[in-house]
């Protein structure tokens, strides 16, 4: 089930950071590292009510972060629509749970979101290279929109929203 994530949760959390690190890394994406994400991320995340988490019994198989900070550098893309959006940031999932839909889930719980707040608009960015991302966000039904730079970030990023 998805919940909003607790303070409780941040070792799980960090772990599984850690792993979507290696795994991001291991392809040539250093979009996360030492600098970013870090547990006082998260901590915020988790203080503003912000961060869910896919909980399996007790086990966190993902986790990702949903509000309405938009940064600076999505005004130079091309969205289709300039009105209310909720953002998604920070989207991970246990290295022990790929493949098994876990993504998907996370990345459709925006919608929940957006329903029970009255906003019809999602956007969200990902690294050029992050193409299991990429393909995950189409799989949603996100349509890219264009590339941006974010502010100390190497590399171009994607970016995706979806209309509800």
């Amino acid at each position: 089930m998805i919940r909003t994530a607790k303070i409780s949760d941040l070792d799980q959390i960090m772990q599984i950071v850690e792993g979507a690190k290696s795994d991001m890394n291991s392809y040539g994406n250093y979009q996360w590292n030492e600098d970013y994400p870090k547990a006082e991320n998260f901590m915020n995340d988790i203080n503003s009510g912000s961060l869910f988490v896919y909980d399996i019994k007790g086990m966190l198989a993902g986790l990702v972060c949903v509000n309405k900070e938009e940064p600076e550098e999505y005004k130079n893309a091309d969205w289709s629509m300039d009105k209310e959006a909720y953002i998604i940031h920070r989207l991970a999932v246990n290295n022990s749970f790929l493949g098994q839909g876990i993504g998907y889930e996370l990345i459709n719980y925006a919608d929940v979101i957006c329903a029970k707040n009255n906003v019809s608009y999602i956007k969200t960015d990902t690294n050029a290279l992050n193409v299991k991302a990429q393909s995950l966000l189409t799989k949603c039904g996100y349509t890219f929109v264009g590339e941006t730079s974010l502010t100390g970030y190497r590399g171009l990023f994607y970016c995706y929203e979806k209309a509800l």
